[in-house]
């Protein structure tokens, strides 16, 4: 079975999305999109008429790639525990890779990321063996190993990084300016609307050029 220019364009994210770790999925979401590729999230869009876990599971199935960062586990003041979600949507994409008897399933390519080197280990260490990447906490460091990620397991020919990362600074300075335009302050920004503002963003700079 020949894989879909769809499903081998398709990027499912899957991170936190609390304040402290905005800055890294901002960076990242802005790779994926200069790089060519459609982000997938499990907030891209909001029907109480659909449960999540199927919400993620459709995208996942139509989704070629995964980036899932893991660094999230600390334990939340409210009840002690820390949060399961991204380690489960990983469970859930290396099982439709392993399990499904579909050609372009097993094709399914994943980027693992977390704060620390070798930190995984000691709390779902049934993943050693993966390439795990370990961005330190660092927005400009997820966005490199993001767009170097997508260029390998893509084997297409992506914008490089330096690139990405200039433009991603230019974007960043004029963000402000655009969000006044539209009347949102930057902690009511929701993925959508970030996401929307990204593409339009750099299609406008694309056809400058």
């Amino acid at each position: 079975m020949k894989t879909s220019k769809a499903y081998a364009r398709q990027v499912f994210l899957n991170c936190p999305f609390d304040d402290g770790y905005r800055a890294i999925y901002e960076a990242i979401i802005f790779a994926v999109i200069h790089c060519g590729f459609v982000l997938r999230c499990a907030r891209e869009r909001d029907d109480s008429g659909e449960t999540r876990i199927a919400k993620i599971v459709e995208i996942i199935r139509d989704s070629q790639f995964g980036i899932h960062d893991i660094s999230r586990v600390e334990c939340d003041e409210a009840n002690g525990l820390p949060r399961f979600n991204m380690p489960l949507e990983l469970g859930l994409f290396l099982g439709a890779k392993s399990f499904s008897d579909q050609t372009k399933q097993k094709k399914k390519r994943c980027l693992i990321l977390d704060s620390d080197p070798y930190r995984y280990q000691k709390f779902i260490s049934d993943i050693a063996g993966q390439d795990i990447r370990s961005h330190g906490g660092k927005a400009m460091t997820a966005m490199r190993q993001t767009r170097d990620w997508l260029a390998t397991v893509s084997n297409r020919r992506l914008p490089g990084p330096v690139e990405t990362e200039r433009l991603y600074d230019e974007f960043r300075r004029e963000l402000p300016d655009i969000l006044v335009k539209l009347a949102l302050r930057p902690e009511d920004v929701q993925f959508v609307e970030y996401v929307k503002v990204a593409m339009e963003w750099l299609k406008d700079r694309q056809q400058e050029a």
